[in-house]
This record gives C-alpha cells, structure tokens and sequence, in this order.
C-alpha cells in the first residue's frame, strides 16, 4: 500500500516539475527501533534533494533546494538510536542543508511522502546500522516470500506525561517495560514483527502515535497502559477497542476539511468523490476497523482473563485519542491498577509481566491465524501446508479441552501432537497445536 502511494506520488511529481515551489521544513521527527532509525522531516511543499555521506566523522547530509526552516522550528529534536545530533544551516547557493551527526557508519534510503489525513508532505530518511542487515536466502534455500504481520506497540504516556502514579511506580514505566517484552515475544513469533511506538521515556503526541503505525504499515494497534482509581480496591486488567463515535467525529472534521487537505482511506483518495461516496467509503473503513477491533479485543481479553485477574471481561469501546484510526484495527489493554497496592506490586514484577505478555501475543496470534492478510508468510504457509503448529503456553485454569475449543482442534490431535498420554497438563508446559489450513 505505502509503494503504491510513493509510486503515484513520484509519478505526479516527474509530471509536474513546475510543482516544486519554495518550500519550508516545519518540523523534524525522529525515532528508532532496533538497529533502524527514521527521519521525517515535515514539508510546507514538495522539495528536491541530494543526499551524501562523510566520514570521519560519520554525518549524514541532506540538501534540500529552495529550502529554510519555519519559524516555528525553533530547535531540532535530541538525537535517537543512529543519530548523534541534528544541525541545519543555509548554505551559500541557498540550499538547505540538514547534517545528521551519525554515531556509527550507517546505510540510508530516502523517499518523499505525499499529504495523508495527519500529515503534510514529508522527506524521510531511513538510516539501518552497517551490517545489521541480514542475508536473504535464495529460493533453493528455502526462502518463501511473503511478509510479517506488523504489531505496533504503544507504550502509554511517556516522558512529560507519567499516566497514573501508584506508591512506588508510575504508569510510563510500568507500561513501557510490559511494551518491551511483548516487542520481544512478538519478534520471536516466525512471521510477526513488533513496532515499538517508543522504546525510551519520551513523550508522543497522540495522533503521532497513530500515524507512525500508518506510515509503517502497521496490522494491528495495540496501546498498553495502566489504571488509576481513587478507590485502592478496583484491580483487575481490561480491554478497550475502537470507539465509533469518536471515529466518527474525527471522520467529520476530516471530511468537512477536505477542501483545504487531502484525505484518504487506505490508497483512495476522497477528495475528488462527490459527499455521499466519501462518506460512504469512510463509514466502511471504520465499520471494518471496528469489527476487527472487537475481535482481537475478544481475543485478547479471553487471554488475559486466564492469566490474571479481569476488571471487566467484556471488550468495551472507549473515547481515547489513540483509538481512532479508520485504516488500523486498534485495542488498549489496561494491564491493572497501580493505585491498588497488590496489584502495583504484581505489575513491578518482572515475572508477572511476561505472563501479561503472553497473554496479549497469545489473543494477538489466535486472532491472525484465524484471520490472516492474504500477502503475508502466514497466510501463505497456511494456504500451502495441510497443517501448522503454533505454540500455545499453558496458563492458570487451562485444560486440554478447553484449548482444543479455543483453537478449533480435537483434543486427540493436541494429545498426538505433543505425544501426550493423557490429558494431564502444566502451567508454563509449551504445547504445539495443529492449526489446519482454513481453520
């Protein structure tokens, strides 16, 4: 999706070479994940630009033609993963040029990113670490193309907002850790990859949040954060989807704008549709959002509810500003109460984390192997093998039949499976389940 809009938009831009007018760079966006770092830089216009790197010391630069600084750009933003510092200057043929101080030899990409219902023109810059990049194998060698589901984790609050404070804890903290070690466990699921919304005490705008999962091509939204109440008894975990109404209203004002910005749903561009069409169209990408929402919200709550104590079992919408995305199916998890001293205690525990962890990828992965993205290796892995073994670890409360129900399997072929006599189970015990094409 996101090179089928590139494609269009460097298509336009070779069409029309008069469009390029002086243009300004309002803003700076940085951030990192694993051994990748992207760059954005936010644009008032379409710019033209070389790219070039030196050594000793390793910068990156990036000239941008008929190019200032906004105003309102008073200062870059810190340095993050492969990026030391981020200066700019105008040089003396009234270029642009933004200097990315490196603090190791990288390799780069870049391509320009035309306006979305969030953003304006954009430049971005991918830098990856040299040598991070792995090998790919060759068909002979078993390579089967297709690609991951991307998970993007959100880490509530962050930085100049700690959430909610419990005795010894804040929530940033608290959820942050829980994001890192789902990132992990995802990571290690064969054809799922984790996207960290924020790996460090920083804060992100809320609709920032939303719209890196967008520009990464994210599967599935999922915001962590933790409950405060004034009474210390309320406990127990819960899950929020996709609030229609707020969706809604963020429809409306987008639509009732689209004279002034471009608004889109997936790759279709609205603002030439007549009213009735666009609203139509916007209402059937929300309602699937919301569908898939509710459904991986059920999911994971079922999952949850096996590992730790439930505040409310049912999936509720909610009014959050990080769920409102008509593209990404969205799901909040409050993973407890920090105000509630036992609970607070359980959630600095690292142990007890993990559980939690487990119980959100195992909802996350018996939701996509149910209902996978045609263009991705589980799809295709499904589609090709007669039968599929995904990893179940087994929780407080769970018995083999009651797995054999969740997954749509017998218990004979779990027990077969996993050369099992009997029926007899343990907590933690890890068991390979079946999965058969289109079950």
């Amino acid at each position: 999706m996101a090179q089928i809009r590139l494609t269009m938009y460097v298509l336009l831009l070779l069409l029309a070479p008069a469009a390029f007018a002086a243009s300004s760079v309002e803003n700076v966006r940085i951030w990192s994940e694993n051994s990748k770092t992207r760059v954005v830089l936010d644009l008032s216009h379409p710019v033209q630009h070389t790219i070039f790197t030196l050594r000793g010391p390793d910068r990156l630069v990036i000239d941008l033609k008929d190019s200032r600084l906004a105003k309102s750009l008073a200062t870059m933003p810190k340095g993050a993963g492969a990026v030391r510092s981020i200066r700019s200057a105008v040089r003396a043929d009234g270029q642009l040029r933004v200097v990315l101080d490196l603090n190791t030899a990288v390799r780069s990409r870049t391509f320009t990113a035309g306006p979305n219902a969030t953003y304006g023109d954009r430049l971005v810059i991918d830098l990856e670490k040299e040598g991070a990049l792995s090998t790919v194998k060759r068909a002979s060698e078993g390579y089967r193309p297709g690609r991951d589901i991307v998970i993007a984790i959100d880490a509530g609050h962050g930085g100049k907002d700690p959430g909610t404070s419990g005795r010894h804890s804040k929530e940033k903290d608290i959820v942050l850790a829980i994001s890192k070690t789902l990132a992990d466990k995802i990571n290690a699921e064969p054809g799922m990859r984790a996207l960290l919304i924020r790996d460090r005490d920083v804060f992100v705008e809320h609709k920032e949040r939303v719209a890196i999962a967008q520009d990464r091509d994210a599967d599935l939204f999922v915001s962590i954060h933790a409950d405060g109440f004034k009474d210390r008894r309320a406990a127990g975990a819960s899950v929020f989807a996709l609030n229609l109404d707020r969706a809604n209203r963020e429809a409306k004002a987008a639509l009732s704008k689209r004279d002034k910005a471009p608004v889109k749903v997936g790759d279709v561009l609205l603002n030439d549709k007549d009213p009735v069409l666009a609203s139509v169209l916007y209402d059937l990408s929300q309602s699937a959002a919301m569908s898939a929402s509710m459904d991986v919200g059920n999911h994971v709550s079922r999952e949850l509810g096996r590992a730790t104590t439930m505040h409310s079992t049912k999936v509720r919408e909610k009014s959050l500003a990080v769920l409102t995305s008509a593209e990404i199916p969205s799901i909040l998890v409050e993973s407890g109460f920090l105000t509630n001293p036992a609970e607070e205690k359980r959630l600095r525990d690292k142990a007890y984390r993990g559980r939690l962890a487990n119980a959100i990828l195992a909802g996350v992965r018996s939701y996509f192997y149910t209902n996978p993205p045609p263009d991705t290796q589980i799809a295709m892995d499904l589609r090709r093998e007669p039968t599929r073994q995904v990893r179940h670890v087994v929780a407080r409360g769970d018995t083999v039949s009651q797995i054999a129900e969740r997954y749509n399997v017998s218990t004979a072929a779990i027990r077969r499976a996993n050369k099992l006599s009997n029926d007899r189970i343990r907590i933690g015990q890890t068991l390979s389940i079946p999965i058969f094409a289109g079950g």
